[in-house]
């Protein structure tokens, strides 16, 4: 497995030295459960995870980014709050065409627990902005996103959890959100089968689903029962579309973006015209650009995308990546943002705030000349 290089010693403490301040050290297990990994990455994280397991044992894969692993110690150490700092190797499988390692050094802060503000996501942003500029990058480019925002949107506007949950899934990758946002329930290739166990009890669902696997002589992989799978499937055949003047309003809001607080009055014009109210959100997303502008970052440095996303299921508020002129922009430096669903859906009934980032020591050195 080839694995990126590592900056320097000193260079790789002042890259760290950010975002120490009242963190603890945590060590996660470097294997994780893969269902559990695929249910709030997405699946469109399967071909990326290098997975194990064998006879007898849980599926399992290589972690491919810290934030699941900590939730899940936090979780086990039963308190209510706290602030990790992690450090270690994190594991991707190159895709098709790529020259992208597949092993690097990943270092972060997690913070959970706690009231959420936008002062926090701020102090966050901030940390992984200034660990970058510490490894030497000059070049650097703060792009923000509104997931929170854009399901406020789509939900004051009549549409449903399920369809919602699967275009900001797709925010980001704008051919694949075209698709999703044009699908209506009888065009979906899964369409009948979801509709038939959509009226089934959990268990009869799961029943019919084992039986097809049967006849079909389908051996169902990844660590997932047949009452999940039906579970999923039941969902789709209950969601319905989107209408056509929702996706026209929906099209127009992805399409809002550029500098943070032109794009804040666009999308409180449009929002206004919709019959959505959204002024007191869209004030705090002010409130937050603030904040970052106060800590020394140049609103000529920012950029606001009311239609970005990033390709991992958990997120569900502000996010964030910070980018560098040098590298490719699917390439970014840090990344990080909120994801207060996360704890709920790891351990129902635990519910908890929570903020964090990632950076990628590699792409922070200067001196690496690295793109990978």
């Amino acid at each position: 497995m080839r694995a990126e290089k590592p900056p320097p010693p000193r260079v790789l403490q002042a890259i760290r030295a950010p975002l120490q301040a009242g963190a603890e050290r945590v060590d996660p297990p470097v294997l994780q459960p893969l269902g559990v990994v695929l249910d709030l990455l997405g699946e469109g994280m399967r071909t990326r995870l290098f997975t194990v397991g064998g006879e007898g044992a849980e599926d399992a894969c290589l972690r491919p980014d810290f934030t699941v692993a900590v939730a899940r110690e936090h979780l086990a150490r039963g308190v209510s709050s706290g602030r990790y700092l992690y450090e270690g190797p994190a594991f991707r499988a190159a895709v098709a065409g790529s020259e992208r390692p597949q092993e690097f050094l990943q270092l972060g802060v997690e913070r959970i627990g706690g009231e959420a503000s936008e002062r926090d996501d701020a102090e966050i942003a901030t940390a992984a902005w200034r660990a970058c500029e510490a490894g030497g990058r000059t070049d650097l480019q703060l792009v923000m996103g509104e997931l929170g925002l854009f399901d406020s949107f789509c939900a004051g506007l009549g549409v449903e959890a399920g369809v919602r949950g699967r275009l900001k899934l797709r925010l980001g990758d704008r051919e694949a959100f075209r698709v999703e946002l044009d699908r209506t329930p009888a065009a979906r290739a899964d369409g009948g089968l979801a509709r038939l166990l959509a009226g089934l009890s959990p268990d009869a669902a799961a029943g019919v689903l084992q039986e097809l696997w049967a006849v079909t002589g389908v051996t169902p992989v990844g660590g997932r029962s047949a009452t999940e799978i039906a579970g999923r499937l039941a969902e789709r055949g209950r969601t319905a579309g989107v209408s056509a003047s929702q996706a026209a309003l929906i099209n127009r809001w992805v399409e809002i973006g550029g500098e943070p607080l032109a794009a804040i009055a666009q999308a409180m014009v449009l929002s206004r015209r919709a019959g959505v109210d959204l002024h007191g959100r869209l004030e705090a997303c002010a409130r937050r650009v603030a904040a970052l502008a106060t800590a020394g970052m140049g609103l000529e440095r920012m950029r606001l995308e009311f239609g970005w996303g990033r390709p991992f299921g958990y997120y569900d508020g502000f996010l964030f990546e910070v980018r560098s002129g040098g590298l490719p922009e699917d390439t970014p430096v840090a990344a990080g943002g909120r994801y207060d669903g996360l704890l709920g859906r790891l351990q129902p009934g635990a519910d908890a705030t929570a903020v964090g980032c990632m950076v990628r020591p590699g792409r922070a050195w200067s001196g690496s000349g690295s793109g990978a």
